[in-house]
């Protein structure tokens, strides 16, 4: 589904956009693949604060919020006045764990351990 007319939250909602499923590349040059539809790809995901509701205060259009996993809608293209497409969707705002005014360096990354794994932590002291 495309849409081309002009879109604008209603109350508290907010649309957002970047949110990044595929494969990513860090700052560092590491490639991570893509983990959508896997275990790993269990996570929360940043995405950028496309449009808000007339009635949200605390995030803004162009903030980077992070999101609790599955806390979004399916997505969906919005075609604008540029006919550039930008696939947008909407975030439970309860899933909204932090919010910056830029894009984080790196992606938060967690690993699910399974049972008997072995993890080697180094505690000072």
């Amino acid at each position: 589904m495309k849409i081309t007319e002009q879109i604008k939250p209603i109350l508290d909602h907010v649309l957002v956009s970047d949110m990044n499923f595929g494969e990513e590349t860090t700052e560092s040059g590491l490639i991570l693949r893509s983990d959508d539809g896997k275990r790993e790809g269990v996570k929360p995901r940043w995405c950028r604060v496309w449009a808000v509701g007339p009635d949200r205060k605390v995030v803004g259009v162009g903030d980077w919020i992070f999101v609790e996993h599955a806390r979004w809608t399916r997505g969906f293209d919005y075609e604008d006045s540029d006919g550039k497409i930008i696939d947008l969707r909407m975030v439970d705002n309860a899933g909204i764990i932090a919010v910056s005014d830029q894009k984080p360096a790196d992606v938060y990354r967690s690993v699910a351990a399974d049972a008997g794994s072995n993890f080697n932590f180094n505690i000072p002291g």
